[in-house]
């Protein structure tokens, strides 16, 4: 089973930035070199880059991230990218600049059929649905918005539609190093079919381990942002000790 650690470079105005529970209030910037920051990250050994638009996400105009992507993506690693992704074009346009996996949140939930149009253009390897969730219910225009629906709920209508792959992100956790919740991932998959990557919350080499543990059970990933802008975590450290955990792992 293989599985991905994610460093996140989430994207406002063309800086690198950090939110806490998404709130754009609460914004600290980490870069005005985005490339620079995807060159360190790659540098410690991420094979994906987790790219997120938040100007998109938050309808906001401006194409500096846009225009950002590209040179994100002809680095030496794959690019996963999000945010204002709401139509066909969207995606094309995304996938054009090199990003490798689309993912789709706002729309799975305003859209839901452009889950199935979007597989069915692109296939099931490039696009995944984004499942951002507070108190149980999954939330849409960069978590500004609330819906009825519950994360099984929004994972269980995409599987149907073909997704395979699942972003969850826990939004009470996320930006405040309060610890991934890796159990409700796990359960989420379990609970859908879906390859679940976590996100949201991640602090110590403790929630990668976690995450990590739970690889038998759908959870291929987690994505780490503010610890490792702030040090809490080596990302060359915790990448070169999953790798050998992989590496160790017996081949059926």
């Amino acid at each position: 089973m293989v599985f991905t650690i994610f460093p996140a470079i989430d994207l406002r105005n063309g800086r690198v930035v950090r939110l806490q529970h998404g709130d754009p209030v609460q914004q600290t910037v980490f870069s005005d070199d985005p490339v620079a920051m995807a060159e360190k990250w790659i540098a410690a050994g991420a094979e994906w880059l987790h790219v997120v638009n938040l100007d998109g996400a938050f309808d906001e105009a401006g194409a500096a991230n846009w225009e950002t992507l590209p040179r994100l993506a002809k680095l030496a690693t794959k690019v996963q990218f999000g945010g204002g992704v709401r139509t066909l074009d969207d995606i094309e346009r995304a996938l054009e600049a090199g990003a490798t996996r689309i993912i789709l949140g706002t729309a799975a939930i305003e859209n839901p059929a452009l889950l199935g149009q979007a597989v069915a253009h692109f296939g099931a390897h490039q696009v995944a649905v984004g499942i951002d969730a507070r108190n149980g219910r999954v939330q849409t225009r960069g978590w500004l918005k609330d819906t009825p629906v519950t994360p099984a709920e929004l994972g269980k209508r995409a599987r149907a539609l073909g997704v395979r792959i699942a972003i969850y992100t826990d939004i009470n956790r996320d930006g405040v190093l309060t610890g991934v919740d890796a159990d409700a991932t796990a359960t989420l998959a379990q609970a859908t079919g879906l390859q679940v990557i976590a996100s949201g919350g991640v602090a110590t080499l403790e929630d990668i381990h976690n995450c990590h543990s739970l690889a038998g059970q759908g959870v291929i990933g987690v994505i780490t942002g503010r610890a490792i802008y702030d040090g809490r975590i080596a990302l060359a450290e915790a990448i070169a000790l999953y790798q050998q955990k992989m590496d160790e792992t017996p081949r059926s």
